[in-house]
């Protein structure tokens, strides 16, 4: 077994001191590598005072990967089907390597829907002892104002991750999931945290991971940098809302925070179930609100991380502010998966 633990952190030792300037030139020997075919960013844009901006068009975006410029291929706002861009298409090989494939058509089988894809993660450990029924009645009233087409899944975590509902868009098996959780052992969040991102990496189209943690982990193999590093790799947006408990734990506030900054996602830290209700309503306006952007990458030799910059162009657009994840690893993803497995990390589809 501690071979096998070694072998797992190596296998994710990408700390967040490779996430910026001058990450590419790490030595990135310790990287799994893929071909990447399609990069999805979910952003946000706001005004000044924080409001959403609308009524944006994909000549409005202006996408760097490492400095090179990029062609925007699809291009979705709110809950609005994706719409392809034509020309994005017309790319060179990524070194003899990479080789594009023409996105899957919006509305056809296999292509991307509207809405997003979410996945509610739910600290269901002995820290959830007081209070549980009103986290119950928080994440019951998330799931049922989520509207449109986006589909929906309940986790829960303690020691181990149960898939209480998978992935539906039926809100009426998610809530009986959500009465039917109970509490229970030690928390293992970043062990559970990142087989929810293995779950959602090869979803298209938006897709956002909501954590609801009453306290730190306590049990995890896993470091909590190589999940968000996962996440930012994958596209997967990380809302993190934290109770009382786990705010008087200054390092899970920081990790919570740098964590979901780092997928382009919030953290939340509640003081009682009126803050935990304001938290979801929340991510639920945020969620609502994203601009949706893909890009095949332009040929680029750097095999590591990649670093993304969005901009608006344009003198009316050009005082808004912008967040989504700054980048990304070339990953690959069934090595990941099959370590993962290894480990006795992954549960049962089922609890």
């Amino acid at each position: 077994m501690t071979k096998k633990i070694a072998l797992f952190l190596f296998l994710f030792s990408l700390p967040f001191a490779r996430v910026g300037p001058g990450a590419a030139a790490q030595d990135s020997s310790r990287a799994i590598h893929v071909n990447v075919i399609l990069v999805q960013l979910s952003v946000a844009v706001t005004d000044r005072k924080g409001n959403y901006v609308g009524g944006l068009h994909p000549e409005d975006f202006a996408i760097l990967e490492d400095g090179i410029p990029q062609k925007t291929a699809t291009f979705e706002e709110g809950s609005e089907p994706a719409r392809a861009i034509h020309d994005a298409h017309d790319v060179k090989p990524d070194d003899g390597t990479f080789m594009p494939e023409p996105a899957d058509e919006p509305g056809k089988a296999g292509g991307r829907v509207a809405g997003a894809n979410v996945f509610i993660l739910f600290d269901t450990s002995n820290y959830m002892y007081q209070g549980f029924v009103f986290a119950q009645d928080a994440i019951a009233d998330f799931v049922r104002s989520l509207e449109g087409a986006n589909k929906v899944a309940l986790y829960s975590y303690s020691r181990n991750l149960s898939r209480v509902s998978t992935l539906t868009p039926d809100r009426s098996e998610v809530l009986r999931g959500v009465r039917n959780t109970v509490a229970g052992d030690d928390a293992a969040l970043y062990n559970s945290l990142l087989l929810t991102v293995k779950d959602a990496a090869p979803l298209t189209g938006r897709k956002a991971i909501v954590v609801f943690s009453n306290g730190p982990d306590n049990a995890s193999l896993v470091p909590p940098e190589d999940v968000a590093e996962l996440a930012q790799s994958t596209g997967t947006i990380i809302y993190m809302i934290s109770t009382r408990q786990a705010q008087s734990e200054p390092i899970s506030t920081a990790v919570f925070e740098r964590m979901s900054k780092a997928t382009g996602g919030k953290a939340y830290f509640s003081r009682d179930w009126k803050d935990e209700q304001q938290a979801f309503a929340s991510i639920r306006d945020d969620l609502g609100h994203l601009y949706a952007l893909s890009y095949y990458p332009q040929p680029n030799p750097n095999r590591g991380w990649r670093n993304i910059t969005v901009k608006l162009v344009g003198k009316n657009v050009q005082q808004y502010h912008i967040r989504t994840r700054t980048g990304y690893r070339l990953l690959q993803t069934q090595a990941v998966a099959g370590e993962v497995s290894s480990l006795g990390l992954e549960p049962a589809s089922k609890p």
